[in-house]
């Protein structure tokens, strides 16, 4: 039997509302009709959403939440710098976040938008305190991006081919093993995984290193202004960094949600310092399994590596703003201090580019810090909603981009235009090359992945 929607009650509310007969059905091309009301759930979540968060709000002001000790003064009401333009939800959120800890200072991103206690897109300065919850399940998500001096025309024939032998070996999906095992001098540091407690999953991640799950994570292949071939990833550390995560949140008193107050711990306690290693970790395998994935595609291809390109978004780092020493957390964020490249990709059928940080008032107003992707304008349940594989196959093919599976919740309807997100950031960065995606590669239809950020 189907579960019930949380927000159909209030949506058909505001369809009466409107003169509207919520159960008249609304047609949808190469899918099944839905019920009129159904356009009206964005609606109904977001009021659900900003009630969440004013109760949040309120029991934090209170300081009636257990193990959530009041924000000391000299914390309380820290500035916020916000890019672009966001749903009052999504700010409310961060300044729940920032009300709780020894904040310093925020940003919510161009690309931002809700996510899992903190926002997408949200980074905050905290000073000797890291927040468990900030940094999220997904530690150490992160995007890479090779260039080869292998040409686009010498592979343009064989494109088809390629895409499918990449989808053949490497291991998209749920909880899916890597068949061929990896070896790497990660899993021989036996202190790592000791100061982490987590030399139980050692045996686990082994076998999960390298695969790249599902959600928005993929493998693509693109082209630069020259018309080199460049291959770019994006995942993360898999079911290591969701354990860890999941352990320590629980650990720490924290919850799982959306409007729940973020689970902040000391650098230097007991749970912080095994907290710290965990992330550290999960930080080395999630680049040791986008190194490998990038190697085992450029095998494919030929050719060989010029230029390279790797970061985080998911993480805590150890940095130096105003003079202070701080642990700043990026999450869904890419660093970007002064001559500091990132690779950051749009959808599915946009272009992606390499941008470098610059030295400016925006810069340093941002924490360093900009777009991991361009962000979602639907979740994924409303993508699916709003838009048929018709229309996503048509984005497709005008761009001349070959994809291996995917579903309509990454169909690039569902999200923002890269150029628009990183406008609002251009004090802060500037594009080095952009690159046309050209093949993708992603988890097949109907497959979920618990360790997606």
């Amino acid at each position: 039997m189907p579960r019930s929607d949380p927000y159909q009650e209030r949506a058909r509310a505001l369809a009466l509302a409107a003169g509207l007969d919520p159960d008249s059905r609304v047609e949808r091309p190469g899918q099944r009709p839905m019920p009129l009301w159904c356009t009206f759930r964005d609606a109904a979540r977001a009021e659900q959403v900003a009630k969440e968060s004013q109760a949040n709000a309120d029991a934090i002001a209170a300081g009636t939440i257990p193990g959530v000790a009041p924000q000391a003064a000299q914390f309380q009401n820290s500035p916020l710098r916000v890019f672009g333009d966001h749903d009052e939800g999504t700010v409310a959120q961060m300044r729940n976040c920032m009300a709780v800890g020894t904040v310093v200072a925020g940003v919510i991103c161009a690309d931002g938008h809700l996510g899992y206690a903190q926002p997408v897109g949200g980074v905050i300065a905290y000073e000797k305190q890291i927040s468990i919850s900030g940094v999220g399940f997904d530690i150490g998500c992160g995007n890479m991006a090779v260039r080869l001096d292998t040409p686009y025309s010498a592979i343009e024939d064989r494109v088809g081919a390629i895409i499918k032998d990449v989808a053949r070996v490497i291991s998209f999906g749920i909880g899916r093993r890597n068949e061929e095992r990896v070896e790497h001098a990660l899993f021989d540091d036996s202190d790592a995984w000791r100061m982490s407690d987590m030399e139980a999953y050692r045996q686990k991640a082994v076998g999960q290193l390298g695969t790249v799950g599902s959600g928005n994570h993929y493998v693509d292949l693109m082209r630069d202004e020259d018309g080199l071939v460049w291959i770019g990833v994006h995942f993360g550390s898999r079911g290591l960094g969701h354990t860890s995560a999941t352990r320590y949140l629980k650990a720490a008193g924290g919850k799982d949600g959306m409007n729940v107050p973020p689970a902040v711990v000391d650098e230097d306690s007991e749970i912080g310092r095994r907290y710290i290693a965990a992330m550290e970790l999960a930080g080395r395998y999630a680049y040791a399994g986008r190194e490998w994935v990038t190697e085992r595609v450029r095998a494919i291809i030929g050719g060989n590596v010029t230029d390279s390109v790797h970061n985080h978004h998911n993480y805590a780092w150890r940095e130096t703003h105003g003079g202070r020493d701080l642990w700043v957390v990026r999450k869904g964020a890419t660093p970007a201090f002064p001559g500091q490249r990132g690779f950051v990709g749009g959808s599915m059928g946009d272009d992606a580019v390499i941008l470098e940080g610059i030295e400016s008032a925006e810069a340093r107003a941002s924490l360093y810090s900009t777009v991991h992707g361009a962000g979602r304008l639907f979740g994924r349940k409303e993508a699916k909603r709003r838009f048929d594989r018709a229309q996503m196959d048509e984005w497709l093919k005008e761009r001349g981009v070959t994809l291996v599976g995917a579903d309509l919740d990454e169909s690039p309807m569902a999200y923002r235009r890269l150029p628009e997100v990183l406008a609002h950031h251009a004090a802060g960065v500037r594009v080095l090359h952009r690159l046309r995606p050209f093949a993708v590669a992603m988890a097949g239809e109907g497959e979920f992945d618990p360790f997606k950020d």
